[in-house]
């Protein structure tokens, strides 16, 4: 059956008239990031006055706080100081690297809680701001746990990773995002890129027979990927069709020339084969998709709202919780390096790909999650 109506954007067929998702994306990002310097005080101003709305989820607040984080990077001190006083403490994001008092004022109400869902939040929003002090706070409560603990899933130590970092059990930080984000964008020039989405290879999936893809070739040495501390190429590679349906995340170790081991892996349900879904028309959009690194850099949670931006480094939006991959061979919690939307670069899947990485292995997790 086909569709009455195209989008006139991109052409896409729709059963609706007017622009597909994406294009509307495009349109609301595009609209937000001219956003001049009174219009950026004027929403901060409007946030501020009617900050309750936030944590309600309203709108023009709720999407003027997110575009104002990820575009624009202009939450400020007085924004959190007022939710603060309003005991706004979702979405926690609001108390990114918030000031001091702001902090004592996270570890106080904390200190006090009673019950696990304040505790949880408040954790939440004490990761985002992210000190020396709130990661004591964190280990103190995590070596002498308070009543609400029983009602909890995970430690301390699990929250801390909500805001790009954790914590061992000696009590020493690791950071496990990196403080500089870029955008994927779609090329118009035939430009030379450090990055690639969707590398066809020759080899199959054990589980599916269908082919395996580099999901992600990234070349350190490019000056705008030095941040990542890689002194030549890593390689993510995954079969497309099962890296959702595995037990636990995909595994490859890489070599800086540009080698791969993939290691074995295994379907949730325990069966050793599945269908591979995967038509040869979508590995064709996958394989030549037109997405290239950004010129340059952008605020760390460009990506965090968004179901339609890929980036490398910065903040991931985690369709369900953030998880950070133990590596399977030092035991260490893996660092986030990238989000892949996977209908932004084929139509066969939805969810996002997650990949993570072991500076010192150099091995690569892929995982996906989605609603």
């Amino acid at each position: 059956m086909s569709l009455k109506y195209t989008c006139p954007g991109c052409g896409t067929p729709l059963g609706y008239e007017g622009l597909c998702w994406k294009c509307k994306c495009e349109q609301e990002r595009q609209a937000a990031l001219a956003w001049t310097p009174e219009q950026i005080v004027e929403k901060q101003r409007n946030l501020i006055q009617n900050i309750q709305r936030l944590a309600d989820m309203e709108d023009p607040e709720f999407a003027d706080f997110w575009q104002l984080l990820g575009y624009h990077d202009a939450i400020t001190p007085e924004i959190q100081r007022v939710a603060l006083a309003a005991e706004v403490f979702w979405p926690c994001e609001i108390y990114y690297h918030a000031p001091a008092d702001v902090r004592d004022g996270l570890i106080h109400a904390l200190l006090s809680a009673e019950y696990s869902s304040a505790a949880s939040n408040l954790m939440s929003c004490l990761a985002m701001q992210g000190d020396d002090k709130a990661m004591e706070t964190l280990l103190e409560l995590e070596r002498n746990p308070r009543p609400w603990r029983k009602g909890l899933y995970v430690d301390p130590s699990s929250y801390a990773q909500i805001g790009g970092w954790t914590f061992d059990k000696e009590g020493q930080k690791i950071q496990l995002n990196f403080d500089t984000c870029y955008p994927m964008v779609k090329e118009t020039t035939g430009e030379k890129s450090p990055i690639r989405i969707g590398r066809a290879r020759e080899d199959t999936c054990p589980h599916c027979g269908g082919h395996m893809v580099d999901i992600l070739v990234l070349d350190g040495r490019d000056e705008r990927l030095k941040f990542l501390g890689l002194d030549g190429i890593l390689t993510a590679t995954c079969c497309p069709n099962c890296v959702g349906f595995l037990k636990g995340p995909a595994f490859n170790r890489f070599t800086l020339d540009g080698g791969v081991e993939v290691f074995p892996s295994e379907l949730f349900d325990g069966a050793e084969k599945t269908k591979c879904y995967v038509r040869p028309e979508d590995y064709k959009a996958l394989t030549e998709n037109p997405f290239v690194l950004g010129k340059t850099p952008v605020p760390l949670f460009y990506g965090a709202a968004c179901q339609d931006v890929n980036t490398i480094g910065g903040f991931a939006n985690w369709v369900q919780d953030a998880e950070y991959t133990t590596c399977p061979h030092c035991g260490k919690p893996m660092k986030y390096l990238a989000q892949i939307q996977w209908d932004m670069v084929f139509d066969c899947a939805e969810g996002t790909l997650y990949v993570e990485f072991c500076p010192d292995c150099h091995i690569v997790s892929m995982q996906h999650q989605q609603t």
